[in-house]
């Protein structure tokens, strides 16, 4: 196992031994009825400066066109969050599961459209040669891990939704705009994996 996979499973471990506050959530916009289990990879790339693989949506989809994503999806009967976010990973980039190094799971992430989205943190390999898939991927970026796990690197908004107002987290990123759920993911590993340590190890 690489360096960058033994410290941030050290702090990986750390951050999830204890509760912490300020877990971001939409709980509150979830509509009763049974939410769908679903899984995204958080795939940081084993290189000096650590990014993190994050895909665009096609415009033209018809659920959450053109936002900027996870790898991930739905799971399949029978799978578990690691499986269902590899397999997504695969189908939606050509990223090699047997590549890729899982730290763990974090913090499930209930969203109002009626998913129970599992993180999945992982270690990749640099320069893998991903190969989007139209259907699913617009486009991949990969911003630095520290810039993404620094609160101070994004803005708070508000919007109303469903008869109330939500709060949520926005940053722009070399022509990508990250929000929504997965700033949200991205706010909550900070809070198991800080900033600071990380570059402390």
């Amino acid at each position: 196992m690489s360096a960058l996979f033994n410290r941030l499973s050290t702090l990986f471990e750390e951050g999830h031994a204890h509760p912490v506050t300020g877990l971001k959530s939409d709980a509150e916009f979830v509509v009763a009825g049974e939410q769908t289990p679903a899984a995204v990879l958080i795939a940081v790339t084993d290189q000096p400066e650590p990014t993190v693989i994050l895909t665009q949506r096609p415009t033209g989809m018809r659920s959450h066109p053109g936002q900027v994503a996870f790898p991930g999806g739905k799971l399949d009967p029978g799978e578990d969050a690691i499986t269902a976010a590899l397999r997504e990973a695969e189908e939606e980039l050509a990223l090699p599961r047997e590549v890729v190094q899982v730290v763990g799971t974090s913090d499930l992430f209930s969203t109002g459209t009626g998913f129970d989205v599992t993180p999945v943190l992982a270690v990749v390999p640099p320069n893998l040669d991903l190969k989007p898939n139209p259907a699913e991927v617009e486009a991949w970026f990969d911003p630095p891990l520290s810039l993404l796990l620094e609160r101070d690197n994004w803005i708070e908004n508000e919007t109303f939704w469903r008869g109330s107002m939500r709060s949520y987290l926005d940053m722009h990123y070399d022509g990508f705009r990250i929000w929504g759920v997965t700033a949200a993911i991205i706010a909550n590993l900070a809070l198991r994996i800080p900033p600071e340590r990380l570059k402390t190890g």
